[in-house]
């Protein structure tokens, strides 16, 4: 994990790689919950006999729930020592250029994109491109957007 003692020392590495997560292993356990969650149980998450017939292979993660690996993948890679409170400000862009097999192992990259002072704090924008272990291809691209409050 990266660490920072300020919110200001991030506004130094704008265009840059921040951090890099640990790996998170995507379960059947964790789909099947994400499905119970949502309810979204389509078949390719959940039927291991049809997914195995079907394009991929096996089952695969819901987009969604790779999505929601974000704030894991955040709080392994980085902190801000400083900061009293950070929140959710939303999403410009999000793809998903490859599955996630069931038993994948992912790890999310962080760039800064943008730096906004605010009042108390700063919006901050973050490329973050999750990649599974032994692809090329990533399996989420993602601007973040945050707000850290000091």
């Amino acid at each position: 994990m990266r660490s920072f003692a300020t919110l200001a020392e991030l506004e130094t590495l704008i265009g840059q790689e921040v951090a890099v997560s640990d790996w998170i292993e995507v379960t059947q356990e964790r789909i099947q919950l994400f499905a119970d969650a949502t309810g979204d149980h389509q078949w390719i998450h959940l039927d291991r006999e049809r997914a195995a017939a079907g394009p991929f292979g096996t089952t695969i993660a819901h987009g969604f729930l790779t999505l929601s690996l974000l704030p894991e993948m955040s709080a392994h890679a980085f902190e801000v020592r400083d900061t009293k409170m950070g929140v959710n400000y939303g999403l410009n862009r999000v793809r998903f250029p490859a599955p996630v097999p069931s038993g994948s192992r992912l790890r999310g990259r962080f760039r800064l994109l943008r730096f906004e002072p605010l009042d108390g704090g700063a919006q901050i924008t973050m490329e973050v491109t999750m990649e599974r272990e032994g692809s090329d291809k990533p399996v989420c691209v993602a601007e973040s957007v945050a707000r850290r409050y000091t």
